[in-house]
């Protein structure tokens, strides 16, 4: 994990970055280092998290599972831990610390949200710490879909857990990606949206997948840290 910190003004809101790469690889800069560029501008500390890649997931029966132990939401889980244990040190506020995820790293955030228990064993008084963030951003996710039953159903995979307690979350994804399909955050933000918690989505017709924020064509790559900058002003954050 690596923090960077702000120059000039500090609004004590933090976020944690988790990058895509398919649990094969981390994309450190394209959805990392170059987003903490940004969040730092806001006033805001960051920090972007190298999870342990790779792993693979199973497949039973020709369908892809989820790993009993997902080794990328452990790392997650104590680094967000560790910022609030932390926060004094980093002049941080502990109620005010978010997660943004890509592609793989988004589905981690969605883990993250709705869960407060940790697969590997307590080792100090960090762990004692919630790892639920207090605002999730959920960028290109997929692994969330049960697709079996035919286009337009959106039920949740099996493995997938939704809890009420879950943080507000926003949504963003491109109609055109190709890798992850539309449905895969739509069929989350409607069971987040089922049990109670607060979802705003921003769908763009173009961007594809991976979009990060190097600018290109697609409005999306300009326009959705604009979005975020306002969402997070609305929840509160900034």
């Amino acid at each position: 994990m690596t923090i960077y910190r702000p120059k000039g003004r500090n609004t004590g809101a933090t976020m944690l970055v988790l990058p895509g790469g398919g649990f094969h690889a981390v994309a450190m800069d394209l959805e990392g280092t170059e987003v903490c560029d940004w969040a730092v501008r806001q006033g805001m500390t960051c920090a972007v998290l190298k999870y342990r890649t790779p792993q693979v997931w199973p497949q039973r029966n020709g369908r892809q599972q989820r790993p009993e132990v997902l080794l990328g939401l452990e790392d997650a889980q104590r680094a967000m831990a560790l910022l609030r244990q932390r926060a004094p040190d980093y002049g941080i506020d502990p109620q005010k610390i978010g997660v943004i995820g890509f592609s793989a790293g988004a589905y981690l955030v969605a883990n993250m949200s709705n869960t407060d228990e940790r697969t590997y064993a307590l080792t100090d008084a960090a762990d004692q710490q919630s790892s639920r963030p207090d605002f999730a951003i959920v960028a290109y996710t997929a692994r969330m879909l049960d697709n079996s039953e035919g286009r337009n159903n959106l039920q949740l995979q099996p493995w997938v857990k939704i809890s009420e307690t879950a943080p507000p979350t926003l949504v963003i994804h491109a109609m055109d990606d190709s890798v992850d399909d539309i449905r895969q955050p739509m069929a989350y933000a409607l069971a987040l949206n089922d049990a109670g918690v607060p979802v705003d989505m921003r769908i763009y017709a173009r961007g594809g997948h991976a979009f990060g924020l190097r600018p290109t064509s697609d409005p999306v790559t300009t326009d959705w840290p604009v979005q975020v900058r306002s969402w997070l002003r609305s929840i509160g954050m900034l």
